[in-house]
């Protein structure tokens, strides 16, 4: 069983949304675009314990705090989820309700196309609704989940998705480092209360913990003399106002209240990572193997569930290393019968195939969307693997993105953008307003990777060197997209660093390399030559160390005003398209404000 499509409205800071789903999920995008959100309404509408919360929602779970209208009547939080491949258990379980679902031609089969119930693309669906609102009678806010095949607005009560069925939906959720601090506890509906239930381990564990710490012999107080002490003190001075028929023994000190409540509570699980270590309370161990515990017990629930689990969980990258990611998303794409992954981590979005990610976008009002990556007619899916966790990913949750044809180029850009930005505070850095500085690693990739971006709605612009190109190569480029194309009058970066970068800088680095014997195939003579002559070697030692770092090192050297005049150029006219954000107007203080109103 998995969600096909997702549709929200009003729920925290998404105001619409409608997206499809094909499988296992990968949802990536910058902060604040809507990933938690998504996992958050998927947990309201399919989660069997998230409507028992009190209060299931609140005031700003709705957008823009609007849960009110202006004539007081209440904006609904509405969540529709579409369920497809529905397994045996919910096909027995809601078989009154159960649409069917052509795979083939993406949609439900029709009232009155009854020929096409049987057709062999055809599954089982559901399609579910789940309203949350504010109750002014009750002062309060409430959900619930329907049956959408029969669901009435005037009659709620007959539609709504009872508990025990929403278990068989098997949706587990982990929020980032929000579920540790009660994960391992045995509160209701934590993690190891979810393990017992499904093992059928309530009955009697309760009963049975209540009555050996009731009867725990000899009694906590018994050994410690002094607080024996102040319980008698206590008893006599009691004695004197209440009769007691046990004098001496009508006090006692327990762990625990000893109900069922309390024991949830007090109980906790603790931990040993090493042999000089004694046992600890699992929230004082580290967030790392937080975390890795915490996915720990969810492994175990998805296997306890084998029929179908649903899971969502939320940026696996925290405090865990690269292999540890990696294999947390090999388990999810493995074990579970659909997944939704958050990340920014390239070593997680390099373990999803790039049919199944989707790069969600905001537009204006609220509005989300999802583009699922689409390599076809873009960029060869073998360019793709080569270059996701170099700079791909990182390119792809960003607002724009300038492309290079080499390191040397993007080494430089990187250098003089910083060089700028330190030097001028109206330009708006280029790392904070989104945009990356993408290496192609050559090969006439330019129109390629200017394609890829372009089809994700970013904006992109190439800086290329000046070369000899064939005619399909340049018609390439021209129709990729790019929004600002510029070619320098350099055959290379090399060639450009050694034109624009002063002399006195490039000797100083050559001398450096001579120095230090950094550059042994140059021969880099003891005198300074003439000035054609340091070109040449600065030339010669920049392509002789491509990714050395070296063509970094001789841009820092530079003051803002002796930064390559080519490069300065292009940058300024990406700042131009990515400005520094207005300031928010100041406020009025209260005075002026009232001076302003009284004329």
């Amino acid at each position: 069983m998995q969600v096909k499509k997702l549709k929200i409205e009003n729920f925290r800071g998404i105001n619409a949304a409608e997206l499809e789903f094909n499988g296992h999920t990968l949802l990536v995008g910058r902060n604040n675009v809507g990933k938690s959100t998504i996992c958050e309404a998927l947990e309201l509408a399919l989660g069997p314990d998230r409507q028992s919360r009190f209060p299931v929602v609140e005031e700003f779970d709705f957008y823009n705090a609007l849960y009110l209208d202006n004539e007081q009547k209440p904006v609904p939080i509405r969540i529709e989820v579409l369920l497809t491949d529905v397994s045996a258990s919910v096909q027995k379980a809601c078989a009154n309700y159960l649409d069917r679902w052509n795979t083939e031609a993406g949609k439900l089969v029709d009232v009155g196309e009854i020929e096409k119930v049987d057709h062999a693309k055809c599954v089982w669906a559901l399609r579910l609704l789940t309203i949350a609102r504010y109750n002014a009678e009750e002062d309060e806010f409430e959900a619930a989940t329907h049956y959408v095949s029969s669901y009435d607005p005037e009659d709620e009560d007959g539609s709504r998705v009872p508990k025990a069925i929403k278990r068989l939906f098997g949706f587990l959720y982990l929020r980032t480092l929000r579920t540790g601090s009660r994960a391992l506890t045995l509160e209701r509906n934590s993690l190891l209360d979810m393990i017992l239930r499904l093992q059928s381990l309530q009955t009697g564990i309760w009963e049975d913990v209540r009555n050996r710490l009731e009867n725990l012999d000899p009694p906590i107080d018994a050994g410690a003399e002094k607080l024996g002490a102040v319980l008698e003190t206590i008893e006599e001075r009691l004695a004197e106002y209440i009769p007691m028929d046990q004098p001496g023994s009508a006090t006692r000190i327990f762990v625990s209240q000893l109900t069922r409540e309390h024991l949830r509570k007090t109980l906790s699980f603790f931990l040993s990572l090493s042999s000089d270590q004694k046992p600890v309370p699992f929230q004082d161990v580290g967030t790392g193997t937080l975390n890795t515990l915490v996915l720990a017990l969810l492994t175990f629930i998805a296997e306890l569930k084998k029929e179908n689990v649903i899971f969502a969980m939320e940026e696996p990258e925290i405090a865990l290393p690269p292999h540890t990611q990696r294999r947390i998303a090999e388990y999810l794409l493995g074990k579970t019968t659909q997944c939704f992954v958050t990340s920014h981590s390239p070593y997680v979005i390099e373990s999803f195939n790039s049919e199944q990610i989707i790069l969600l976008r905001r537009g204006a009002a609220g509005a989300v969307t999802g583009k699922q990556l689409d390599l076809s007619g873009e960029i060869k899916a073998k360019t793709y693997r080569r270059h996701v966790r170099r700079g791909l990913a990182e390119a792809m949750l960003g607002c724009g993105v300038i492309l290079t044809e080499g390191i040397t180029e993007a080494q430089g850009l990187a250098v003089c953008a910083e060089k700028l930005e330190a030097s001028d505070t109206k330009l708006y850095p280029l790392d904070i307003a989104g945009v990356t500085i993408f290496n192609t690693d050559g090969d006439g990739s330019a129109a390629e990777f200017g394609r890829f971006f372009v089809s994700l709605d970013l904006p992109a612009f190439a800086f290329l060197d000046k070369k000899n190109r064939p005619s399909k190569e340049k018609e390439n480029i021209d129709k990729a997209g790019f929004q600002l194309i510029y070619e320098t009058p350099y055959e290379g970066m090399e060639q450009l660093l050694a034109a624009e970068v002063p002399l006195d800088h490039q000797w100083t680095c050559l001398e450096n390399l001579r120095d230090k014997a950094l550059a042994p195939k140059t021969k880099i003579p003891a005198a300074r030559p003439e000035a054609a002559a340091i070109r040449e070697l600065t030339t010669q030692t920049l392509k002789d160390a491509k990714g050395w770092g070296r063509a970094a090192e001789l841009v820092d050297r530079c003051k803002p005003g002796e930064l390559p005049e080519t490069i300065t150029k292009f940058l300024c006219e990406i700042y131009k398209k990515f400005p520094r954000p207005k300031p928010p107007e100041k406020k009025k203080s209260i005075a002026e404000a009232r001076a302003a109103a009284s004329g």
